[in-house]
């Protein structure tokens, strides 16, 4: 282990945040009643640009009217190349109660940018006195985005967690493809005859949970388009649940099931972890440093894969 440890991510489940636009005020009720753990009002794409000061007016008067329970609620803002941005954030944080936690910024291409917005939230805040600090999200979705995803992750005390947006990033690196998500049909490798599909946003997201890990930060996987397909969206989130973050989005009511029920740990994933637990624990009373536990070694390093369980699955209970 390094001498700098590695610092814990923000202790709050994460395993599904539903988007919803902000120009449709009819669904937040619902939003909130739903079984996702982060409810994302947008702002941004979802919402056409004669929409947006309305949508921005249905968002302020929700996140103070809307009974949004236990959930962590977080509004998307404009990208900085747009003009809307900065009246995003000035409106919600002069106008909204201090229901509101995140603010989910897109397209973050480097450091910089998320010091933009950290500068003009800390000034508003100071100003209205709001004793709430706000957090923030981020979207890596372009190249310089992945190209800078370390300093992004270092960029500010208030980030807890970032998130692969598929779409964006796949135009932004001259992708051949138009799905969001998912294995895609000319991605595969040929062998014996047969073709076998891999994963084409692999390595960005290993990029994302490395970053994310290292300054302790919840890396979060993004949309799957296409939202008739449930068994692509399950293998889509199997694999980032198995390389290391949290949760994903949903973009339809129908996803938020389908998140959670990867990124919960199974009863039998907990049991096994708190026996391995245990079973490290009677091996160091008897000063030794490992244990055989079903036919298998486990040491120092099993500990910590089975805290990770665990602890997941005290939060969710909790």
């Amino acid at each position: 282990m390094s001498f700098r440890l590695q610092p814990a991510p923000p202790a709050r489940p994460n395993r599904c945040q539903l988007f919803g636009p902000g120009s449709r005020p009819a669904i937040f009720e619902k939003m909130a009643a739903s079984a996702a753990d982060v409810i994302n009002l947008d702002l941004e794409d979802a919402v056409a640009p004669d929409d947006k000061p309305q949508a921005r007016k249905n968002i302020i008067e929700a996140i103070g009217d809307v009974d949004w329970g236990r959930k962590t609620l977080s509004v998307r803002i404009n990208g900085l190349d747009t003009p809307y941005w900065y009246r995003d954030v000035v409106d919600l944080l002069e106008n909204c109660s201090e229901r509101l936690d995140i603010i989910m910024i897109p397209k973050v291409g480097c450091a910089a940018d998320i010091y933009a917005v950290d500068a003009l939230v800390t000034a508003i805040e100071r100003a209205t006195g709001r004793s709430k600090p706000i957090g923030f999200e981020v979207i890596i979705e372009t190249a310089a985005g992945i190209a800078h995803v370390e300093e992004i992750a270092a960029g500010s005390p208030r980030l807890q967690a970032m998130s692969l947006g598929a779409a964006d990033f796949a135009a932004s690196m001259g992708m051949a493809t138009t799905g969001i998500g998912g294995t895609q049909e000319n991605y595969y490798m040929w062998h014996e005859g047969a073709k076998h599909w891999s994963d084409p946003w692999h390595w960005a997201q290993a990029a994302i949970v490395a970053a994310c890990r290292t300054h302790g930060v919840l890396p979060v996987d993004g949309p799957f388009g296409d939202f008739s397909d449930d068994e692509g969206f399950r293998a889509q989130a199997l694999r980032s649940a198995t390389l290391g973050m949290v949760g994903k989005w949903a973009i339809h009511p129908k996803q938020v099931a389908l998140a959670n029920e990867v990124f919960t740990p199974s009863e039998a994933a907990v049991t096994e972890a708190r026996e391995i637990l245990a079973a490290m624990k009677d091996a160091q009373a008897r000063g030794e440093g490992a244990a055989v536990y079903k036919g298998r070694l486990v040491d120092i390093a099993s500990v910590r894969q089975a805290e990770v369980i665990v602890k997941q699955a005290e939060l969710i209970e909790g």
